[in-house]
């Protein structure tokens, strides 16, 4: 397995030497460089293309992390040397868990979203998760996005001030896998749980099922989702319009 190239962007010196040193001894991963402010971030962005850039929200002046972010996906959209095996994503990483930071972060273009006092196999796990074009999301505000998400296309974040902008939905080849193998509609009820943050043994008493039939229900769903946990299945599902 190739490297994982991670350029990171965060203004707190102690934190992002911290972060460094611990991503420098991951086998996983290749740190091939970091910045102090949004200004240099750009320039560094643009320079080494990351395979994953973790990127601070609340980065000092004009070019905050939401800006930073909404600039380099731009940046990576009319690049015409990348094709679509290797674009670059961005990591959110902050201590900020309120709906309108994590919201504003998705609509400018950001992958995922990791709280900063994760652990750090957790932080390599959304690296390589992230990595790999899944969307991982801190489990800490998951419930927040979720319930949030209404709308699987676009999202109004009014708070940051950031424009209305896509959210693309399912790739074309889980579309055509959930035409020819859709969710049956106790599945799309047991989704819609998942979505407001139910556990197992919640969605069982809700349904008025057992525990080893959500169990059974659940791993359909991520299978029909081709997804490999519940936060990415409901995100998936979100998306695709599968929850109202």
């Amino acid at each position: 397995m190739n490297k994982i190239n991670v350029a990171l962007i965060e203004d707190h010196h102690l934190t992002r030497s911290g972060i460094k040193a611990a991503l420098e001894d991951c086998e996983e991963i290749s740190f091939i460089g970091e910045a102090a402010n949004g200004l240099q971030g750009i320039t560094l962005l643009e320079k080494t293309l990351p395979d994953v850039a973790i990127i601070d929200i609340g980065l000092p002046g004009l070019v905050d992390g939401i800006e930073l972010t909404k600039r380099f996906k731009e940046y990576v959209k009319q690049s015409k040397a990348l094709n679509l095996d290797n674009q670059p994503k961005v990591l959110i990483l902050t201590m900020q868990d309120n709906e309108e930071s994590v919201l504003a972060a998705f609509a400018a273009g950001a992958d995922s979203y990791c709280m900063k006092d994760v652990r750090l196999e957790k932080l390599v796990e959304a690296i390589v998760e992230t990595h790999l074009g899944e969307n991982w999301i801190d489990s800490s505000i998951a419930r927040i996005v979720l319930a949030r998400l209404n709308n699987p296309f676009k999202v109004m974040a009014t708070a940051v001030a950031v424009p209305m902008v896509s959210i693309h939905g399912l790739k074309p080849e889980d579309s055509e896998l959930l035409m020819t193998n859709p969710l049956t509609q106790r599945e799309r009820e047991v989704i819609e749980l998942i979505v407001e943050g139910y556990s197992n043994e919640e969605i069982g008493e809700s349904l008025y099922i057992s525990l080893g039939t959500v169990k059974t229900h659940v791993r359909n769903i991520l299978d029909k989702l081709a997804c490999d946990d519940r936060t990415s299945a409901a995100v998936r599902a979100l998306r695709a319009g599968l929850v109202n």
